[in-house]
């Protein structure tokens, strides 16, 4: 039995530490709201009053929360971090959608204090998270890699090593932008399609069987054509993804496909839409 911290409960991760938990694993929890370690506390899990808390005597630590501001303060906190509990030989384990500069940064203040970090971002929805089906794109080296493996197959499907600390936050917002750019597409000929005479729902029939298509851009036509806005990736999330997806390319001229995408978002979210799933911004183009 591995005594393991998890910090941050939300959607992703109170179904990736209930996976840990079920293996039999030892498990103590952290999240900003207490309320939501309610099911692990009803499980028998320790609930801890801090990230520095929840990582005293834990080999591994996870973490799985927003975003920069988040990963920085549940880490390094100088009174309730989480590297402020552990001890030289332990792992960390960042697995949020963070921006590149923050995840190298996180690195070297882990291997100031004998702490080896694994950046491990995941792609995958809720779904895959409950089903142990999220895959793994790290960052870090071979031999951190191979220690956290067998946890991470608890909760994926697929690991991938991609490169250094960074390179799985690259990777992410990579995977992120391509998603969020399709959005943008589909809503935009939805928009386009309702001006015309034809079978909006035949017409993405249609394009979902070409070559072209993709299994994500076919799951999102059908959320917008049902209008189901239930925030499974909020605007607001996918907003802040290319936002650092900017911050990697350093200038809109850089990457500007992202640019125009990362604009849509940002007028959905002006318009209100900021909680609702990524597919609400076709009610920018469809009235």
């Amino acid at each position: 039995m591995t005594n393991i911290a998890f910090i941050g409960l939300g959607a992703m991760g109170s179904r990736m530490a209930l996976n840990l938990l079920k293996a039999g694993h030892n498990i103590t929890v952290w999240n900003r709201n207490p309320e939501a370690a309610i099911e692990f506390v009803a499980k028998g899990v320790k609930q801890a009053n801090s990230p520095r808390d929840a990582a005293m005597g834990a080999d591994f630590v996870f973490s799985m929360v927003r975003d920069d501001g988040a990963s920085r303060q549940v880490w390094l906190d100088p009174e309730n971090g989480a590297l402020a509990g552990m001890v030289e030989g332990c792992v960390a384990i960042e697995s949020s959608t963070l921006s590149p500069g923050w995840v190298r940064e996180l690195g070297e203040e882990a291997s100031k204090r004998g702490i080896s970090l694994l950046e491990a971002p995941v792609s995958g929805s809720r779904s895959q998270a409950e089903s142990a089906q999220l895959i793994y794109l790290v960052g870090g080296d071979q031999a951190t890699f191979d220690r956290c493996e067998p946890l991470l197959k608890i909760m994926g499907s697929s690991l991938h090593l991609v490169g250094p600390w960074g390179t799985g936050a690259l990777v992410k917002l990579g995977t992120n932008a391509l998603l969020g750019i399709q959005v943008t597409v589909l809503a935009e000929l939805m928009g386009i399609l309702e001006h015309s005479e034809a079978d909006t729902a035949r017409v993405f029939d249609v394009i979902g069987a070409t070559a072209v298509s993709s299994p994500a851009a076919r799951q999102m036509v059908s959320l917008m054509l049902a209008g189901d806005v239930r925030p499974k990736f909020p605007v607001e999330l996918i907003e802040k993804d290319f936002s650092y997806a900017m911050e990697a390319a350093g200038s809109q001229e850089a990457a500007p496909t992202m640019a125009a995408a990362r604009g849509v978002f940002q007028e959905a979210i002006r318009q209100g839409l900021g909680q609702s799933n990524m597919t609400s911004i076709v009610q920018l183009f469809v009235k």
